[in-house]
This record gives C-alpha cells, structure tokens and sequence, in this order.
C-alpha cells in the first residue's frame, strides 16, 4: 500500500528550519512570514506524531526524530533540484531571468536589447534590476551583469566592460556667462554627485577628480546629491551642474550631443561592469546565449568606444 505523504510546503519549511537552524531566516528564504513556517512545523509533527524540533539556549535544534528525518528530506529536495537543472539544459526558449544594475540597465543594456530579441525570438528577458547583493537560487536568476571589483564567491565572473570617469554637462552652460574653461571655474557651478557607492574606499568622486586636476579651492561637500549614476546624469543633461560621469554609461548622450565633456582629465574608476552566474547552469542554451551576445556586443563598443587615457 503506497504511503501518504505528508504535504510539500511542510517538508519544505522543515528541510529549510533544519538547514538554518532558524524559522526566521528559513521564513525569509521561502518568502513568507515566521507565523507560516510554526504552522507547517507544527502540521508535520502532527502528521508524524513526533517532535521535530527543540529549543536550546535560544538556539533551534533537531531533535532525534528530526536528525532521523532530515538526510532524506534533503536528498529528495536535491533530487528535484537536479531534475529540474537537467530540464534546464534542454529549455531553448521561454523567460530568462537577468538581474542588472539600474543605470547600466537604463543606459546601456536596453537600448541594445532589440538586437537580441530580434536574434533570439524565443527568449523573453525577464529584468531584475538592484544595487543589492544577489541570492541567484533563492530570487530565481540564471545571469547577472553586476558592477564591482569583480569579486563573487562562488559564482562564474567574466569581464564585461570597464570605464574611466570624466566631467559632463550639458552644452547649455558653456554657452552662459559663467566660464567653464579651466577646473578651478567649477567653483561656480554646482557639483552634482553620485553617491551610490559612497560607502566605497576610493571610489572616483569630485574630491580625488579636482586634486588630480590640482584644485583644491573648491568646497565638494556642497550640490546636488543622487543615489544612482543616472540621476546625477539627467541632472547634468538638464543643465543643472557638472557630474562625473562613468564613460560606458554616457556614451550615447556624449554622441547625441545631450551631455559634453568640458575638461579632458579622466579617471581610471578600478571598477568594471561583469557578467556573473552560477557553475551549475552554464550549459543552458538560453544562459549561453545572452552572455554570448553581451560579450558579442560589449567587443563592438570597444571598439567604436575606445577609452580615453586617464
């Protein structure tokens, strides 16, 4: 006689309780509420006749039934993490879930995403775009084009693009009667900053960018104050100061005559755009099929975009 088992959703949260040694964090890697982990527990015991868990000094522990369950829960949740992964290498068309920062979303990927769908009609980009850290398993992403130092435990880490980072502005305020002729005239115009990667030690910004151009008369505490590259980048386009802009990103407003660069001194950022994924899916036609194309379309920029010196 086939034995009945138990609901799914409580072998789940059990399997992930287990596995943190938390019903908390296992609430937030299954994306509900700690209230709905205690009810499958509290289900599956009721179902078993056994407690699962215990409680020592505040610390979640299995108890002998618990530690007799979980090896073959834990088996059989791999076992359909492989089925699907071999179904996997075999899906040719359907979503492929990306995550992407914002501003090279905006300015850079999208506007050359019409070539891929055109190439690949079958596949349906499903964009997730964040600044933040990326759990590829938990949020569901196959492929990541992220911006750092290219430093991803864990994961496959191929270089994308890099950039230096110049002043822009629009060419509405060197048309004005204040002069932008030299560094030093930045002192009557606003900064505009992007301080989205404050928090990171020598990240290129107004203070390192005028001591190199040899000014130190200028007060960069002051401006307007953007958390994304894109925002600082609008505001110069509208003519509201001077940013430093990220050349990958800028590009299309330097050439549309949107933004223009009024000093030639750049900036070697040490930061760089990369394409990151899991080992485990690099065989999926869908995965090899959009890195390839970035890296098909991240050669013909550089190309037509060499970098300027710094």
């Amino acid at each position: 006689m086939p034995v009945r088992l138990p609901p799914l959703n409580s072998l789940r949260a059990f399997e992930t309780s287990a596995r943190l040694r938390s019903f908390s964090r296992a609430a937030e890697e299954l994306h509900v509420t700690p209230a709905a982990i205690s009810h499958q527990i509290k289900g599956l015991e009721e179902y078993l006749g056994a407690r699962l868990f215990r409680r020592a000094n505040r610390t979640l522990m299995l108890t002998q039934e618990g530690q007799a369950l979980l090896p073959g829960i834990s088996r059989g949740f791999s076992a359909f993490r492989d089925a699907m992964e071999a179904f996997g290498l075999h899906d040719e068309t359907g979503f492929l879930n990306v995550a992407v920062t914002p501003s090279f979303a905006s300015k850079w990927l999208v506007p050359r995403l019409e070539s891929f769908n055109t190439a690949y009609p079958d596949i349906d980009i499903r964009m997730t775009t964040s600044m933040g850290l990326i759990d590829y398993e938990r949020d569901g992403i196959e492929i990541g084009i992220r911006y750092g130092k290219g430093e991803y435990e864990g994961l496959v880490v191929e270089p994308l693009l890099s950039h230096n980072v110049i002043p822009v502005c629009s060419p509405r305020l060197l048309e004005g009667e204040r002069k932008l002729e030299k560094p030093s005239d930045l002192a009557q115009f606003t900064l505009l900053h992007d301080d989205g990667h404050r928090h990171i030690e020598a990240f290129p910004d107004w203070v390192m960018w005028l001591k190199a151009a040899g000014v130190e008369s200028i007060d960069t505490s002051h401006g307007l104050r953007f958390d994304n590259a894109v925002g600082a980048q609008q505001a110069a386009a509208e003519g509201l100061g001077v940013a430093l802009g990220r050349t990958t990103l800028i590009s299309d407003d330097l050439e549309a005559g949107r933004l223009v660069c009024p000093f030639d001194l750049t900036l070697h950022s040490g930061y760089a755009y990369w394409i990151v994924y899991p080992e485990n899916i690099t065989k999926r036609p869908k995965v090899a099929a959009f890195r390839d194309w970035l890296l098909a379309e991240a050669k013909r920029y550089r190309e037509t975009h060499p970098e300027p010196e710094s």
